[in-house]
């Protein structure tokens, strides 16, 4: 079963049209990964204290399929993630809650970096063992 993380679209997340802006897409898939990760144990506030690393998108590729409006109720879903030594490949979608329409979709590439130097570092054992179980 893919996470779901529920979002609704309110005035300042459109255009004058009442239409989601295109970049407030990329927020609400950036805090659907934010909470999928937090469920699974992983805080990025900790993560950049106790263990010297963050993560960072390095690839994002979005389709836009139906625009989303004002007051909509969105799903925003993650699934497919793989992890390896330093990435995480996500797999996203967003649809609108009401009747299950795709608004848009989402592969993702994130990696691992030294919190300090921002050079590639290797997740920890335990995230990656927890995201590939």
């Amino acid at each position: 079963m893919p996470f779901v993380w529920q979002v609704r679209v309110y005035w300042e997340d459109t255009d004058g049209g009442g239409v989601v802006y295109h970049s407030n897409y990329l927020k609400f898939f950036e805090r659907a990964r934010t909470e999928w990760l937090r469920a699974r144990g992983v805080h990025q506030s900790a993560l950049e204290v106790d263990e010297g690393m963050v993560f960072a998108i390095q690839h994002m590729a979005i389709d836009w399929i139906y625009p989303a409006r004002l007051d909509d109720v969105l799903d925003i879903t993650v699934h497919d993630v793989r992890a390896g030594a330093a990435k995480l490949v996500f797999t996203q979608e967003m649809r609108r809650a009401s009747d299950g329409v795709e608004v848009a979709r989402a592969d993702v590439v994130a990696v691992s970096l030294d919190a300090k130097r921002f050079k590639p570092k290797k997740m920890p054992e335990w995230i990656r063992s927890e995201i590939n179980q």
